[in-house]
């Protein structure tokens, strides 16, 4: 399984997402720190999930963050967009 599948797995599991989008963006940062041969390093993830309603934006990236467990260490790159 790649990390862009266990990445969508592990969001969609915690939270029932109504929108969901996981790409691996980390072409884009060929030669850049971080950047592995291969991709798998820097991501971009867009979520909509009613779960959120009410939380602040750092409550919500926390959420994530801890559904994502041992995902997170393993990655360079997590740029998050959230909402409701």
């Amino acid at each position: 399984m790649t990390v862009t599948d266990e990445i969508r797995e592990c969001l969609q599991a915690a939270f029932d997402p109504t929108e969901l989008e996981v790409v691996d963006d980390s072409e884009s940062h060929r030669g850049h720190a971080g950047y592995q041969e291969g991709g798998e390093s820097h991501f971009n993830v867009r979520i909509r999930a009613a779960a959120f309603d009410g939380q602040s934006r750092v409550a919500r990236h926390r959420a994530v963050h801890k559904a994502l467990g041992d995902i997170v260490p393993r990655i360079h790159a997590l740029a998050l967009d959230i909402d409701t």
